[in-house]
């Protein structure tokens, strides 16, 4: 198996292999012309996000500044909303469902580096898949760390620390996010 292999299939694997440092700086590269496009050209900015991402559905909209180690290792389903200052962490796949809103200054981490300094001075590293479902809304500062997965139907309350799943149809919050309470019709009522 090789540490590209072990980097997918969520082994320890090292980072150095070949290849890793190429497409890293491609992904760079993108993001900074991403970055640096004017605001109201929207054609080019989806030209970039459709080379950037591994996936994307229909009507992406990425606010700058977005930054991602990869990038082809991000699929994104369909209405995905990004605000300002995202950054995406993808040795392991990120994959959002449709209409998902990320607030700005969002992370979302696949790599877990070693907790023994022997093994992280060496820059091994395991990379563990985030998992996010449909109609879900992530509030501004949060952060969804190696290996966790969001269900669909939820809101996370902003500046919320994502270190375990939380399940479908729910507002979650906190450090750690914990589920608060069920989506309910109520909900809906109040917003009218």
């Amino acid at each position: 198996m090789t540490e590209f292999e072990k980097c997918q299939a969520g082994l320890m694997y090292d980072t150095t292999f070949p290849g890793r440092e190429e497409d890293h700086l491609r992904c760079a590269d993108l993001c900074y012309d991403y970055n640096h496009t004017r605001p109201s050209d929207t054609k080019r900015r989806e030209e970039l996000i459709r080379q950037l991402f591994g996936k994307v559905g229909s009507e992406p909209y990425v606010e700058p500044n977005i930054f991602c180690g990869f990038g082809w290792n991000i699929e994104v389903g369909d209405h995905f909303f990004a605000n300002n200052n995202c950054v995406f962490v993808d040795p392991g796949k990120i994959t959002f469902g449709d209409y998902v809103f990320i607030g700005p200054s969002c992370g979302f981490y696949t790599a877990h580096h070693a907790i023994h300094k022997d093994l992280r001075q060496k820059l091994y590293e395991k990379a563990l898949p985030i998992t996010v479902g449909s109609h879900v809304w992530i509030g501004g500062g949060t952060v969804v760390t190696p290996g966790t997965k969001i269900g669909s139907n939820v809101v996370i309350g902003a500046g919320s620390v994502v270190v375990h799943d939380i399940p479908d149809n729910c507002v979650a919050f906190g450090n750690p996010c914990k589920p608060y309470r069920a989506i309910t019709e109520e909900d809906l009522e109040k917003m009218r």
